[in-house]
């Protein structure tokens, strides 16, 4: 039988309670030192930057301008390097402009065309009223059956007069041989021979008034024909083969004389202004060899023929695209198409069309094969 022994408690004695220690305070600084929150600059940093700002600027600038000069070379001359002796510009096709007017003023009684109509030479665009033309041109023609009832009015009157003279004549010769043989008196002599003067005066006035209706009988007969004229001259035609370009009134419109009924193009005449140059311009002949390519139709390539070249120089139009080449004194020249081209492709001639034009100012240069002529099907 086990007993188990039991020891007394022990008690120990309990550890002390921590107390909370006051904060280290760090010992004062016999000798303190600011303290910078930014790092000092870079003598020289701010500076170098601003030095190199404005040259790369102008580098770019530079490099804008190339880049600019060369699209507008590669657009206008295709990336094609000409041959020494050709030279090129831009311009624009233009033909020349024709008002169709009244030639009097009137009232518009009809017009046959619209805008954009191709029209043939003496084709009738347009009527005026000629209503009142009408009763003239009659009160013409009364006039001149007037003048023609007068001539012979007086033609008859010629003929009586011619008589009287014949008898005034014979009269007198009769009275002469008695008046010899003093059969009668001298006194009856005198009166036959007055009444002889009479009548050949009288014959002489009635011949002046057949003169006096002969001209009036012309007179009616022209005032005929002005009236006519004028009647004609009412019924506009077109002066040349074109296009309609406007229809600038509309019937029912009272118009001056001289009033703009429809404004065309004369597809006959259609040309290109181009300025170059003194260096280039003087050396170009009338008839040189032009060759033309529109932007629109960059495929094709139209001959041409110098027809004019300014004599005097002025400055390029503001229709060059750069301020620069706008500073120079350039002569115009207008590059003419063939009207007979044009007649195989009217439909398709447009003014306005901006492109460029090649020049050879060397008959020596040979045009590139880029510059071929290629024309499109009629």
């Amino acid at each position: 039988m086990s007993v188990a022994l039991q020891q007394p408690p022990v008690n120990l004695p309990s550890a002390p309670a921590l107390q909370p220690q006051p904060a280290l305070q760090p010992a004062p600084d016999l000798h303190p030192v600011p303290v910078v929150s930014t790092l000092p600059a870079i003598p020289g940093d701010a500076s170098n930057r601003r030095r190199w700002r404005g040259p790369v600027r102008w580098l770019l600038f530079v490099l804008l301008i190339a880049g600019g000069a060369a699209l507008y070379f590669w657009k206008h001359t295709g990336g094609t390097v000409l041959p020494a002796g050709i030279v090129s510009s831009n311009g624009r096709l233009e033909a020349t402009e024709i008002d169709i007017a009244t030639k009097l003023a009137g009232r518009i009684s009809e017009v046959l065309v619209q805008e954009g109509d191709f029209v043939e030479r003496g084709q009738i665009v347009a009527r005026m009223d000629t209503n009142v033309l009408q009763a003239q041109f009659r009160e013409a023609q009364a006039d001149a059956n007037r003048a023609k009832m007068a001539l012979a009015t007086a033609n008859a009157v010629v003929d009586q007069r011619r008589n009287e003279l014949t008898l005034a004549q014979s009269i007198l010769r009769r009275s002469k041989q008695l008046v010899d043989g003093h059969f009668i008196s001298v006194e009856k002599l005198d009166s036959d021979q007055a009444q002889f003067n009479v009548a050949s005066a009288t014959l002489t006035a009635a011949v002046s008034q057949v003169s006096i209706a002969k001209a009036a009988l012309q007179a009616a007969g022209a005032a005929i024909e002005r009236i006519q004229a004028d009647i004609d001259d009412s019924v506009l035609r077109a002066p040349t083969a074109g296009r309609a370009q406007y229809r600038l009134a509309q019937p029912g419109e009272v118009l001056p004389a001289g009033g703009k009924v429809i404004g065309m193009l004369d597809l006959a005449d259609v040309y290109m202004t181009l300025f170059l140059p003194e260096d280039s311009a003087g050396r170009l002949a009338i008839g040189s060899e032009a060759r033309l390519v529109f932007d629109a139709a960059p495929q094709y390539v139209v001959p041409a023929r110098i027809t004019f070249v300014a004599t005097e120089a002025q400055f390029t139009p503001k229709t060059v695209e750069t301020a620069t080449e706008r500073q120079k004194l350039v002569f115009r020249i207008k590059a003419q198409l063939d009207p007979d081209l044009l007649r195989k492709h009217w439909t398709q001639v447009k003014a306005g069309v901006p492109g460029t034009g090649y020049v050879r100012v060397n008959p020596a240069s040979v045009w590139p094969q880029t510059l071929a002529i290629r024309l499109p099907a009629p």
